[in-house]
């Protein structure tokens, strides 16, 4: 399905969503997705590795979530959930073969970017890594950031970037048994019950490093990683694949979520940001977001396409680009670079970054997530049922 530029909704509807974002846009409440559900019958349920969520955005895990008052301030706003900084993984001596993705980098650069097809977004761009600090200082970290959302009802999810070898080289298997017991046991402490959600992040900085220049040697890990995370804590964990995009093309994107399918990750979250070998760094936009709905679409047209759930990120920066990656399947999405945009880009005028970017993303007049739902509804893509829009009637049928 291909969108229109515009959104064409009735006069009515616009009216009584015009009228419910000035309600709310100086002080955009926690339960915004419930308002909108009572007042405008439009319901954005979603999902994220098995867990029912109010809405579909979620925090991606980078530099806006390292710090408790970070993830306290968005269960605070109504995020749906939030992914953690990703931690590099150590063995029980703290040895850590992927020390060179710990690298502190706070300053980030937000601008505007061009993309190939002349679209202009916004990315983010850092030369920071992973979690700086030692798996015992993240696993506190970890700790208290599942007490302070835990009122909320706000799921919080490690990432963690295990050893990836090169060549023939073996896994250090150590190092995943340490640290996936390391996060189950502050996981079963803070008795969250049943199995630990857990994102193994495959960063874009991958993309540049000399490991991930071999095809065979990424095809490797995809099969083989979610076995050695699944292996160190047997039914205790749902392990979901963050994939990066790799430096080759489209048909190799597709080859690699084929080769991670065997292994039965839980979910896959696609796909990591672009990496530029020439400055360095990732980057977003729309690029980002035009590759992976490319790469998508390319899977959904195989004849044995059967993917597990999926858990979009890139470039979602309007409700309009959630319903894309909607329609390709993801029940929910990741947000890092929309949370940093100038504050005359929301809709909003009051509450914190993340509290206006959610009234944005859901309430915009032409881009938010209710009007392009009721677009859908309109042009009898999406029937209502009970007496409601549903966002996951994108997805799924029923």
């Amino acid at each position: 399905m291909i969108l229109p530029t515009q959104a064409t909704v009735s006069p009515g509807r616009r009216r009584r969503l015009a009228r419910l974002a000035e309600q709310t846009r100086a002080n955009p409440p926690a339960d915004l997705a419930a308002a909108i559900r009572n007042d405008l019958g439009v319901n954005l349920s979603a999902r994220y590795g098995g867990l029912s969520l109010p809405h579909p955005f979620g925090k991606a895990s980078g530099q806006l979530s390292t710090t408790i008052l970070q993830v306290e301030a968005d269960a605070a706003a109504g995020i749906a959930f939030v992914v953690l900084k990703t931690v590099i993984a150590e063995d029980e001596s703290g040895h850590r073969a992927m020390e060179a993705w710990t690298v502190r980098e706070t300053r980030m650069k937000v601008e505007k970017r061009r993309s190939a097809g002349g679209r202009e977004g916004w990315t983010v761009t850092w030369k920071g890594r992973g979690w700086h600090g030692s798996l015992a200082e993240y696993r506190e970290f970890f700790e208290r950031s599942l007490a302070v959302a835990r009122g909320r009802d706000v799921p919080v999810i490690p990432s963690v970037k295990y050893h990836l070898p090169q060549g023939g080289e073996p896994f250090r298997e150590e190092e995943y048994r340490h640290t996936t017991q390391t996060l189950l046991d502050v996981w079963n402490r803070a008795g969250c019950g049943g199995p630990m959600l857990l994102e193994k992040d495959f960063s874009p900085t991958l993309a540049g490093d000399d490991r991930a220049k071999q095809r065979d040697s990424i095809l490797r890990w995809l099969f083989e990683v979610p076995h050695l995370i699944q292996a160190a804590a047997p039914g205790r964990t749902r392990v979901g694949m963050k994939l990066m995009n790799a430096l080759f093309d489209d048909r190799f994107q597709v080859e690699m979520v084929r080769a991670a399918l065997p292994a039965h990750p839980a979910f896959l979250v696609v796909f990591n940001r672009l990496f530029d070998p020439e400055w360095k760094v990732a980057f977003g936009g729309y690029d980002l977001s035009d590759r992976n709905l490319r790469v998508l679409d390319a899977l959904l047209a195989l004849p044995d396409a059967s993917l597990p759930p999926l858990c979009a990120t890139g470039n979602i920066c309007s409700g309009r680009m959630m319903v894309e990656y909607a329609l390709r399947g993801a029940e929910s999405g990741q947000v890092h670079t929309f949370f940093q945009v100038p504050l005359s880009e929301y809709t909003a005028t009051g509450g914190s970054r993340t509290a206006r970017a959610l009234h944005t993303l859901m309430l915009h007049p032409d881009e938010g997530l209710v009007m392009w739902l009721w677009h859908l509804n309109e042009h009898n893509l999406l029937p209502e049922r009970s007496g409601e829009i549903r966002f996951l009637d994108l997805v799924t049928e029923e």
